[in-house]
């Protein structure tokens, strides 16, 4: 009986309880989709790399070192010998290894001088590997690929000329000896997007006539000459490892946390990217908040609608009460009206937000290398509904307790 009321009474104010309840679907439908942001901002972070069994470089921090090696931000405290580098690759527990020099810049963009090896072992998002989106890898001593933010932002295409700068902010560069664009890397989301990959003989062969930071007075070596150098590295800045069994991942890091050599640090990808998260991170903290206030404003503005339609149905709430009705059945009513709309409008907040999912995540994807999820709804997300639904029948107990103590005889008044 109470149930065919509360139905009957939400279908004759149609137009009202309709934008109520898009109200309250379009904040769930944020606050779920910011989850789901969330979510999917924290994986593809944690999955910046994967695959990587240990990071070496420079004794420092391990924030430090994931954030130069790893983001491209900051510098090295010092670099990693490259006869340090040789043994460490050289012990039987180590299936690959990825060197990796920084120092050097293209428009604000890092240069990283690596291997063949980075293009073979690098993975992100869960196993996937870097895959050309145009032209081919570093098939010449002054080939460069780079990454698809690079492309986009420079105009770059294959073919096209790079002069790459001395220093992260130097107004020096190398320009007798400038770069070709070899290839461009598809969209990953990664750091690497926004790097200029070289191999490690070339960063050797651009400073050949340079030294102590600064180019050496005289004529420069004749590019030809430098191709017949020997190329070979004196240092890298740091060094990706992969351990050719999980169980002596920790032997490996603690004999190089140990090396006598020189000062070295060697961290596990995965704790310190944790450990980052926890530091910026507080983000999320902040958006779930906002989008959290968003939904109690939709309940509020559902509370301010049932108090504004209280006046036009003091008539109808005291026919009920001349008619028998108990003022908890008016309690109820009113209640059982405000659940109604908030279930509605917390279920067809869940189904919008998985709408706009679907329609939006290849786009997100491919322009920001952002992986949304699209599982079926969590147990967090019942939650959020139930807890949208009860919030519901919460905020309307202040004007279902003012209907409650309405008179007869003033609901029956006619005011002039």
């Amino acid at each position: 009986m109470i149930l065919r009321l509360a139905l009957a009474s939400l279908r004759a104010r149609a137009l009202t309880v309709g934008m109520t309840i898009l109200a309250i679907a379009l904040s769930v439908m944020l606050f779920l989709g910011v989850e789901k942001l969330r979510i999917g901002a924290k994986t593809s972070f944690a999955d910046t790399i994967s695959g990587t069994d240990l990071i070496v470089g420079a004794r420092s921090g391990s924030v430090q070192l994931l954030l130069y090696s790893v983001f491209r931000i900051g510098n090295a405290t010092n670099n990693v010998t490259w006869q340090s580098y040789q043994e460490i690759a050289a012990r039987p527990d180590v299936e690959w290894i990825v060197p990796i020099s920084l120092g050097d810049s293209h428009r604000q963009f890092r240069v990283m001088g690596t291997t063949q090896a980075f293009f073979d072992h690098y993975q992100y998002r869960q196993g996937r590997a870097l895959e050309l989106f145009s032209g081919a890898g570093l098939d010449d001593l002054f080939d460069t690929v780079i990454g698809s933010d690079v492309a986009a932002t420079l105009g770059y295409a294959v073919g096209d000329p790079i002069v790459v700068a001395h220093g992260l902010a130097s107004f020096a560069e190398h320009k007798d000896q400038p770069f070709r664009v070899s290839g461009i890397l598809a969209k990953t989301g990664t750091p690497v997007d926004r790097t200029v990959i070289v191999s490690l003989e070339a960063i050797e062969a651009i400073h050949v006539d340079w030294a102590g930071g600064a180019r050496a007075p005289g004529q420069p070596t004749p590019v030809e000459e430098i191709r017949q150098m020997d190329l070979t590295p004196k240092a890298v800045t740091a060094a990706l490892i992969g351990v050719d069994s999980p169980l002596r991942t920790f032997t490996l890091q603690r004999a190089i946390n140990e090396y006598r050599q020189e000062p070295l640090l060697a961290i596990l990808p995965g704790v310190a990217l944790q450990e980052l998260w926890g530091i910026v991170g507080i983000a999320e903290t902040a958006l779930m908040v906002v989008s959290a206030m968003v939904v109690v404003t939709a309940l509020i503005g559902m509370m301010a609608t049932i108090f504004s339609s209280l006046n036009e149905r003091r008539r109808e709430m005291a026919i009920f009460r001349a008619m028998g009705a108990r003022p908890a059945v008016i309690l109820g009513l009113l209640v059982l009206e405000a659940v109604a709309m908030a279930a509605l409008g917390a279920v067809l907040g869940l189904i919008l937000m998985y709408l706009v999912l679907v329609v939006t995540q290849p786009v997100v994807d491919s322009t920001f290398g952002l992986w949304l999820p699209t599982e079926a709804p969590t147990l967090r997300d019942i939650f959020v509904l139930l807890a949208v639904i009860v919030a519901g029948a919460i905020v309307s107990l202040a004007p279902a307790l003012r209907a409650y103590r309405l008179s007869l005889a003033d609901g029956m008044m006619v005011k002039t």
